[in-house]
């Protein structure tokens, strides 16, 4: 998922400021406070000047000469202007993306025919299966399958559904990606397969049959994209967009699983036979490393969804969310998802990864799918055993091995080096640990600041033989599984408290972590996710959201081979498939579901599609695990059920 921040235009009166510099006798200190104002009015920002919908009688370059005109009302020259020009949106959203100062931008704003005026911000993302689908009844095999009522088998599997994919690019090498046994492409399709790094039309295939990128936003605002950090092609880079692309519509491949072996089994997307169109907009962030997450752009993603209209998709997936919520006609998502509804185009988008705070949704417009995330009933069991004899349920998926014996085991705050404060002591954070105090030793971990590779990281670079991290309060008894560097297990909230209770009652605390095992029919199962954003929604709570809540907790799907499983820089291992958690893979598994239904049904509108999928959901005593508490409308809706919503 994706994270990405709008603000409005800051009306800023510079000739008032001019005649003020002008003023006899100005005090030299107001000088200098007024300077960083005049600077701020003068500097070039990306504004997106939205003006609705196209009459339909204009052509591309009538239209675009019209947003030219635009340009020259604010402008000093020609020049200027058909230079600052980023994105003319010429399909079905009528638009331009353009370099403005904020007071040029204040004046567009003030012209009848523009609609709303959206200052860019670059945007961090949570960029935000084997099972997840065979949890649902999806797959042969799987509970409640039932072949002539099937809805794969009514759907043919997706075929000659198009289903486009907002993200960070795609690995196409991936068995996932295979066209094996694939006809021609539907008539209805009019994109392309865009060439770039490492990239060209050959990368296209019958199961990915278009391509493209959009970088203008990014690079106006950061430079030229440094090459070593990403690829400038729909080439994935990171791994997000190979996994929520494959879990929509990946083709069945056998015996795969996750570093070590963990969740092997037949990898399959939900829709198997559907159409992927891939649209990057997700970029690697300068002077960040991977595990912080992608940066897109809103000039970038309205370019896509622009695009992704004209070229004929029937489904858009879009992991990808704000974090603070803005006005729907100043949303880029909002605004592009609405144009796509007129052509009849479902949209499906991630809820957010900001819970459990209430109100934290994100992609709240009712006219998108705004999906919640929930568990499936597979664990990855890793026990944790205590020298007092007390075994602990753990889990994790790192491949590495304890020798079967018990090694000193140690909290974390008790070998920290001076300089680090009391109240992140136990976090493992950078640095934080000393090598001398850690040196062989099982060291104890708790969830906060820091990503949980890198705590893992940390008690490896100090010296440490095994990691155990403990979630906080907040975090509850959600485990959320990595690949660690060295032999791990996730505890949740109650267990590490006792392991703490341990570590203080004796002089010698000794443990063993057990060799981790995958094991399916866990209970309760599904529950709610803790991270999975809440409602009510802050932009119209009369509205209720979620929509729907589908699996997003430990999901296995393609990865990309230019990414590691934790995207670490001091990570180089190279996984074909991996597992990641957050709405970012939820959101696809409702762009599948919607792509089977849009094949059964393809005169339902829209509003229809979305409309089964809520309706037939599962409402049950849904259980927010992190507190053993029933969940709320609010907190997820209703369960998916893709086999209930066909008719």
């Amino acid at each position: 998922m994706v994270d990405y921040y709008k603000y409005r235009v800051y009306p800023f009166n510079v000739e008032q400021f001019s005649m003020a510099l002008a003023v006899k006798n100005l005090p030299v200190f107001l000088l200098v406070l007024l300077l960083p104002l005049l600077a701020f009015c003068d500097e070039k920002q990306v504004y997106i000047v939205y003006l609705g919908e196209h009459s339909g009688v204009k052509t591309f370059t009538e239209i675009e000469e019209n947003h030219y005109s635009y340009l020259f009302s604010v402008k000093k020259t020609v020049e200027d202007a058909k230079s600052s020009l980023i994105y003319s949106y010429k399909s079905s959203i009528n638009g331009f993306a353009a370099l403005l100062t904020p007071d040029e931008a204040s004046k567009l704003s003030e012209i009848e025919e523009v609609v709303s005026v959206l200052r860019s911000h670059p945007t961090k993302y949570s960029l935000q299966t084997t099972r997840s689908w065979e949890f649902a009844g999806l797959q042969e095999g799987s509970k409640g399958f039932q072949l002539k009522e099937n809805l794969l088998m009514k759907s043919s599997y997706g075929k000659n559904i198009i289903v486009g994919m907002l993200d960070s690019g795609v690995w196409p090498e991936s068995k996932s990606f295979s066209d094996e046994g694939m006809g021609p492409y539907p008539s209805s399709w009019k994109g392309i397969c865009q060439s770039g790094d490492a990239f060209n039309s050959s990368n296209c295939n019958k199961k990915i049959i278009g391509a493209r990128y959009y970088i203008k936003g990014y690079e106006a605002y950061y430079g030229s994209l440094n090459r070593t950090l990403d690829y400038r092609s729909p080439r994935d880079k990171d791994g997000h967009g190979s996994h929520t692309a494959s879990t929509v519509g990946g083709r069945r491949v056998h015996n795969v699983s996750a570093l070590g072996g963990f969740a092997r089994g037949t990898a399959s997307g939900g829709a198997p036979l559907v159409r992927l169109a891939i649209y990057k907009v997700c970029w690697a962030i300068p002077g960040q490393g991977k595990e912080n997450g992608n940066t897109c752009m809103t000039e970038d993603m309205l370019a896509a969804m622009d695009d992704a209209i004209a070229d004929g998709v029937d489904v858009l997936s879009i992991s990808i969310v704000t974090r603070d919520p803005v006005p729907y006609n100043e949303d880029g998502i909002a605004i592009g998802a609405l144009h796509a509804i007129k052509k009849n185009i479902v949209v499906a988008c991630s809820a957010g990864n900001l819970g459990p705070a209430p109100a934290t949704l994100s992609n709240v417009a009712p006219w998108i799918i705004t999906v919640g995330a929930s568990s499936i009933d597979r664990i990855f069991l890793a026990p944790v055993v205590l020298g007092n004899g007390m075994k602990i349920e753990g889990q994790s998926v790192t491949p590495y091995k304890l020798e079967k014996k018990m090694y000193p085991l140690v909290y974390a705050a008790q070998i920290v080096n001076p300089d680090v404060s009391k109240d992140i002591s136990g976090q493992c954070l950078p640095g934080s640990l000393s090598p001398k105090a850690a040196k062989g030793k099982i060291v104890l971990c708790l969830r906060g600041n820091g990503t949980r590779e890198g705590k893992g990281w940390e008690v490896k670079r100090a010296g440490g033989i095994g990691f155990i991290l403990g979630n906080s309060k907040a975090n509850g008894a959600e485990i959320v599984a990595s690949a660690h560097f060295l032999p791990a297990a996730a505890v949740n909230y109650e267990y590490a408290l006792k392991i703490l209770d341990y570590i203080n009652s004796t002089k010698t605390p000794m443990a063993y972590i057990a060799p981790a095992t995958t094991e399916l029919d866990s209970k309760p199962a599904p529950f709610m996710a803790v991270f999975t954003s809440r409602g009510p929604s802050r932009i119209s709570p009369h509205i209720l959201k979620p929509d729907i809540t589908a699996p997003g907790l430990n999901i296995l799907a393609a990865w990309s081979e230019a990414s590691s499983p934790t995207k670490l820089n001091q990570d180089h291992r190279v996984v074909k498939y991996n597992i990641l958690s957050g709405t970012s893979m939820s959101c696809p598994h409702i762009g599948a579901t919607s792509a089977l239904l849009k094949a059964i049904h393809p005169s339902w509108s829209s509003a229809a599609i979305r409309s089964a999928l809520m309706t037939s959901g599962i409402l049950t005593p849904f259980v927010q695990h992190f507190l053993g508490l029933v969940a709320s409308i609010f907190q997820y809706s209703r369960t998916f059920s893709p086999c209930s919503g066909t008719d």
